[in-house]
C-alpha cells in the first residue's frame, strides 16, 4: 500500500512539473513572428544607385479599387480578395528603396493625428513657458504626389488539373491562376502635371495536391485512405511586389524623362542600359510592316465616301 502511495505521488509531482514548465515552453505548432520575407523586385529595388538629390514625395491613400471579395465556390465571402492597406505597403517600400537614398517620405495618410499631437505639444509648451514659449518647426511638405492604387484582380484566369487512378490508387492535382493589377503615378504638386505612371500585374497561384487509396483488406473489409495538400500564394505578398515593381519602374520613367538623375553616372547609364535588355527580353513589341510610299501618301489623305449604284 505504501509503495503504491509513493507511485502515485512521484506521477501527480511529475504531472504538476509538466504543467509548470508549460507556460514557458512555446507550443511547438506555432511558428515565431518573422519579417516580411524579399522579393526579387525588393531585392533589386533595395541596390539601386543612389540618385543625385533626395525626392520629397507623399502618399495620401493607395486604396483597393476592384471592390472585389474572396473567390470563394461554396459560400458568399464578403472579405476582401486584396489588402485594404496597400497605403502602409507603399510607404515602407519608398522609405527603403535604394537602401534609403531615394525618397523622403512626409507623413499625410494619417495626417490628423499628426497635427493632433503637434498641437498637444504646443498648447503644453505655451501653459509652462507662456507667451516665451517656442514653436514647432514647419512639417515637411513634398513636391511631388504618389497616387494610384490596385485597380485589378482577375480570379481564376486559368484554372486546370490533372488526375490518375490505378487499381483504387491514385492522386490529383488542381491549380488556379489569379492576376492582381497595381497601378502608380507620381503627380507634380507645383502644376498638377502627372510626371510619370506606371501599371504593373503580378501573378497570384494556388495548387491543390489529393491521393487517395481504395484497397479491399479482406473479403468484407475495405481500406479507404485520403490525403491532401492545399498551396496558396499570399496575397499582400503579391500586392507588395507589385508596388515594388511599380516603384522601380517609376524611377526608370522618371529618368527617362529627365525629371530625376543618379548621382553616379556610370552607374545608372549600366543600370538603364541593363533594364532596357531587360524589357525588350520580356516584351515582344508588335511592329507594323513597312508601307509602300504610296500607301504612305494614301493613309495621309482623307477617306473618300463611298458611291454606290442606284437602280
Amino acid at each position: 500500500m505504501r509503495k503504491n502511495l509513493v507511485t502515485v505521488a512521484a506521477a501527480a509531482a511529475a504531472v504538476l512539473s509538466l504543467a509548470g514548465c508549460a507556460g514557458s515552453v512555446s507550443d511547438p505548432l506555432t511558428q515565431p513572428a518573422t519579417l516580411v520575407p524579399d522579393t526579387k523586385s525588393g531585392v533589386v529595388l533595395d541596390t539601386l544607385p543612389p540618385p543625385s538629390k533626395k525626392l520629397d514625395v507623399a502618399v495620401y491613400n493607395f486604396p483597393d479599387l476592384t471592390g472585389q471579395n474572396k473567390p470563394n465556390d461554396n459560400f458568399a465571402e464578403f472579405s476582401r480578395a486584396t489588402t485594404q492597406g496597400a497605403a502602409a505597403i507603399l510607404i515602407d517600400v519608398l522609405t527603403k528603396a535604394g537602401d534609403g537614398h531615394w525618397f523622403n517620405v512626409v507623413e499625410r495618410n494619417d495626417l490628423q493625428s499628426l497635427l493632433q499631437e503637434r498641437q498637444v505639444i504646443q498648447n503644453t509648451r505655451t501653459a509652462i513657458e507662456g507667451d516665451k514659449a517656442q514653436s514647432l518647426p514647419a512639417l515637411r511638405f513634398a513636391g511631388i504626389v504618389l497616387e494610384g492604387g490596385i485597380i485589378g484582380y482577375d480570379a481564376n484566369e486559368t484554372t486546370g488539373g490533372l488526375g490518375a487512378n490505378y487499381l483504387g490508387v491514385g492522386g490529383s492535382s488542381q491549380y488556379r491562376q489569379d492576376i492582381v493589377t497595381v497601378a502608380l503615378r507620381a503627380v507634380s504638386v507645383q502644376t498638377g502635371r502627372v510626371l510619370a505612371s506606371v501599371t504593373t500585374t503580378k501573378t497570384v497561384y494556388s495548387i491543390q495536391l489529393q491521393g487517395s487509396a481504395f484497397k479491399f483488406a479482406a473479403v468484407d473489409q475495405i481500406l479507404q485512405a485520403e490525403g491532401g495538400l492545399t498551396k496558396n500564394s499570399p496575397m499582400t505578398l503579391a500586392v507588395r511586389e507589385g508596388v515594388q515593381l511599380a516603384v522601380y519602374a517609376l524611377i526608370f520613367e522618371g529618368v527617362k524623362a529627365n525629371l530625376w538623375q543618379f548621382r553616379d553616372k556610370i552607374a545608372g547609364t549600366t543600370f538603364m542600359d541593363q533594364l532596357n535588355a531587360q524589357r525588350k527580353a520580356a516584351n515582344f513589341i508588335l511592329t507594323p510592316p513597312p508601307r509602300s510610299p504610296v500607301a504612305q501618301q494614301s493613309a495621309l489623305l482623307p477617306e473618300r465616301p463611298v458611291v454606290t449604284a442606284k437602280d
